[in-house]
């Protein structure tokens, strides 16, 4: 490889890894990652896909390319195609000519959009694959050790993107839950102490108020709370 292709994959992996460093969105980030991978390796289309675990299919999420039918190809299942089997073996596949592979399931679009060679990467997360990066050039090439390993590198950061992001979310989600519970739990304790209701009945006046006024559980609990608080003699 040239060093100055070599030294193009250095400023992507940089580039990539001070994106990812950022407060980016993970879908902007995810974006760059495509984008800067396409500029490095010269490829026509480079897209990222990721499994949905409710289906168990691939999805993409993120491309740079301007291709309306690429970029709304049908999905895959884990173990289909050439991304499915990736994700399945957690290896990389390259493909010298799509349009020739039996098991490439878009021949027509690869036909009509000139795709040909193909390097699809597994993203891995603590030995699990979650989805592939993409790489399509628009003539024939035989990816080289160093290109896989570039590519993969690429692949790791996202995976570690993605999981960072989703571990934040439900890092995010517990917080809110627990922050639920202490409001819940407060405001029962004032309709107990103020109506003289047990601890059952407290839950369910909540549970029908918010039904009957179509209110969130925390929007009723906080009412009661603020209505409790403005009650309170004020300290001179």
């Amino acid at each position: 490889m040239e060093n100055s292709a070599y030294q193009e994959h250095i400023r992507a992996l940089s580039k990539i890894s001070r994106a990812i460093a950022s407060d980016l969105y993970l879908e902007d980030i995810l974006r760059l990652i495509v984008t800067v991978t396409a500029q490095a390796m010269g490829s026509s289309i480079c897209s990222l896909m990721l499994v949905d675990e409710k289906t168990k299919e691939l999805v993409i999420r993120a491309t740079q390319s301007i291709s309306e039918e690429y970029n709304k190809k049908p999905s895959l299942k884990v173990g289909e195609g050439i991304a499915g089997k990736v994700v399945k073996g957690k290896k990389p596949i390259a493909i010298k000519d799509v349009k020739k592979e039996k098991e490439y399931k878009y021949g027509d679009i690869a036909k009509k959009e000139g795709l040909c060679s193909l390097l699809c990467i597994p993203l891995s997360v603590k030995g699990k694959a979650i989805g592939v990066l993409n790489c399509y050039t628009s003539t024939p090439h035989d990816f080289t050790e160093t290109e896989i390993e570039i590519l993969t590198s690429i692949a790791d950061q996202a995976a570690v993107a993605i999981e960072n992001t989703e571990l934040m979310v439900k890092s995010r989600v517990i917080q809110e839950e627990l922050e639920l519970r202490k409001r819940m739990e407060r405001a029962k304790g004032i309709l107990m102490k103020e109506e003289g209701l047990t601890e059952e009945e407290a839950y369910l006046r909540l549970r029908k108020y918010s039904m009957d006024n179509r209110k969130s559980m925390r929007e009723v609990a906080e009412a009661i709370i603020t209505v409790a608080e403005m009650k309170k003699p004020q300290k001179k």
